[in-house]
């Protein structure tokens, strides 16, 4: 499932936040690279191309925003770098990733093998379980052909 401008723009004003050309701009530069996990770096490098304008603090406070909006998800693979992506359901759960140790490459997976094993916890500790996150590192198949050759 792929999300659209405008179903973006209604979340900005369901939460009644206006959506300035420069939060249009970051929002466009996740919906061009649906692909990618970017930090606010790799957003700063799209943009500018774009909209010189837009300076690297304006990206990491509107990446704030829009990850105490929803919009987008913050994600920590481990390497100093929060990255983000966007929120594109309102149910969590939706995919894990594997990170390759050897490149950094980022691949999503959307099997949740979890919820049986979450009940489950979530039942015998008593404990009301919002939200999980899985991440499985090793080698990507590129890296792994690299490391035998």
């Amino acid at each position: 499932m792929s999300i659209t401008m405008a179903e973006l723009r209604q979340k900005f004003r369901d939460r009644q936040y206006k959506l300035t050309s420069q939060r249009q701009t970051i929002l466009q530069a996740f919906l061009d690279h649906p692909d990618r996990h970017l930090s606010a770096e790799d957003v700063y490098t799209i943009v500018r191309k774009q909209s010189p304008e837009i300076g690297l603090a304006t990206v990491y406070r509107t990446l704030e925003l829009f990850n105490e909006l929803d919009i987008v998800q913050r994600l920590d693979f481990g390497d100093g770098r929060q990255r983000y992506e966007i929120n594109e359901t309102s149910t969590p759960h939706h995919h894990h990733h594997l990170i390759c140790l050897s490149c950094g490459k980022v691949k999503e997976f959307g099997d949740d093998l979890l919820e049986t094993l979450e009940s489950a916890i979530a039942k015998r500790s008593k404990f009301a379980i919002v939200d999980h996150q899985l991440k499985f590192y090793g080698y990507c198949q590129e890296c792994q052909k690299r490391r035998e050759g």
